[in-house]
Parts: structure tokens; sequence; C-alpha cells
């Protein structure tokens, strides 16, 4: 039994290929897009997870929270009972102008502005995706019928300064990340969020496979603040489109069973 996600490998059978929302709430809906008899395992902090089934190949679905501190903890246990691929499920706040909403981006590669990667890896040491991975996500993407884009992701430990927001308590960003947003759109980075340069370091240092898709719920060239309002589609958009991967990836691998 792991510690902080409270699995064992009898519990999540014979599943080899973990989908990682950050938030427990979208952990179920996801599973039961897969099959409508998902099953509920764990709850504990941040990680809830439930076991789900494709094509008779098991799925484990597990929350990881906010960030990629409670990210890498998921990743080390999931990877210790034996999970070997992990698709990262989430939102994001594109900054390039022509991203529109609703559409997904796919990950290729990471901007390393966590911190947690740096316990895994040099600073040198890149952050990208499984070419298989990704592939896949990318024909899960087409099935969805909204835009994709696929690029490099700015990956910040921090919500508010790391992505150079000013609509915060203090109104204020350190010296370090004044200009960042500018300089990133004009290095062609897609987009800001939390997660994928912890998952694609760990991944890449343990010799896993990583990728990660996300559904755009806002652009800050027009407006800094996610609208709620697009999140119920948000969901449905990644759902399907990480289950076409899936399966795009057990005909391919031939299965996890």
């Amino acid at each position: 039994m792991k510690y902080h996600i409270k699995l064992s490998r009898e519990m999540i059978k014979t599943a080899k290929i973990a989908i990682l929302p950050g938030d427990p709430g979208r952990v179920e809906k996801t599973a039961k897009v897969f099959n409508p008899d998902a099953v509920f395992l764990a709850s504990n902090r941040e990680y809830t997870s439930w076991l789900t089934e494709i094509s008779s190949n098991k799925i484990l679905v597990c929350s990881t929270g906010i960030g990629g501190p409670s990210l890498s903890i998921a990743v080390e246990e999931l990877a210790g009972l034996g999970i070997e691929y992990f698709i990262r499920i989430g939102t994001t706040g594109a900054i390039q102008p022509f991203i529109k909403i609703p559409s997904l981006i796919i990950t290729t590669g990471a901007v390393r502005l966590d911190g947690a990667s740096k316990h895994y890896a040099p600073v040198e040491y890149p952050a990208v995706a499984d070419f298989d991975i990704t592939s896949a996500l990318i024909q899960g993407a087409k099935t969805t019928g909204v835009p994709y884009y696929k690029g490099i992701t700015a990956s910040s430990d921090t919500f508010y300064p790391g992505q150079e927001r000013y609509d915060t308590y203090s109104e204020y960003v350190i010296k370090d990340f004044q200009g960042s947003l500018e300089q990133w759109q004009k290095l062609n980075v897609l987009n800001f969020e939390m997660e994928s340069a912890t998952l694609y370091t760990v991944a890449s240092a343990f010799g896993l496979k990583a990728g990660c898709i996300a559904s755009v719920i806002v652009n800050r060239t027009k407006n800094e603040t996610p609208d709620d309002s697009v999140l119920a589609a948000a969901e449905k958009d990644l759902a399907d489109a990480v289950k076409s991967a899936v399966e795009h990836m057990i005909k391919t691998e031939g299965g996890n069973d």
C-alpha cells in the first residue's frame, strides 16, 4: 500500500496506464467516460482514484492536486505499483492570440519554471513528452472536432507570480518574472500550466512515458480570468480526447493486460 495515494498493486489490477487530472472532482467523470461501470478505489488528500476499463484493459484515473510537488508524489508511488504510461489532463490559459476557446493544447515540451523537477534532474535536462503518447493524443484530439495545437508549455509552480499575473493581493511580481509573459510569447510558447515540467522530467528520468493534453479555458491576450461557464465542455473535450488516445495506444501497443 502506497502511503499517499492509498493504493496497492492488487487494487489497480493489471493497469499500466494512468490518467492524471489535477482536480479530484474530475476523476469519476473521466473514468465513467471510459466505462460507465468504473469503480472507486481510494481518496486521500488530493489523491482520488477510480479504476476504469477500455477494450478489456484496466485504466487508472488518479488526481494529483495542483502543481509539481504533489504530482511528483503520485508519479513516484504509481510507478512503484507498475504504472508505465502517464497522461496528464487539465485546463490551461493560452498566451498566443491565435489560440481559440474551446481548443486543446498538447504539450510537446515544457519550460521548467517549477522547482520539483530540479530534485530529479539538473536544469539542463529537457522536459519533453513521449513521442508515442503525443502521437496518440494528437489522434485523440482530432476526434473531438475542436481545434487543437501542439507545442511548448511554460510550466510554473505558482499560478500568480510565475505566470506574471498582477491581479493579486500585492499586485506585484518580482523582477525575475516581470516581462516573462511577453518573453514566452515571443519564444512561441503556447500556454501556462503547472504540472507538465515535473511530469516530463520525472518520467524521463525514470524511463517511463508521459504526455499532457489540456483544454483552454482562457486566452490571456484577451482576458485574465478563466470562464467557469466553459468548464463542462472543457472536461468533456478532454475526456473524449484522452479516451480516443488510449484506444489508439492500446491498438499500437497491444494492450496492457
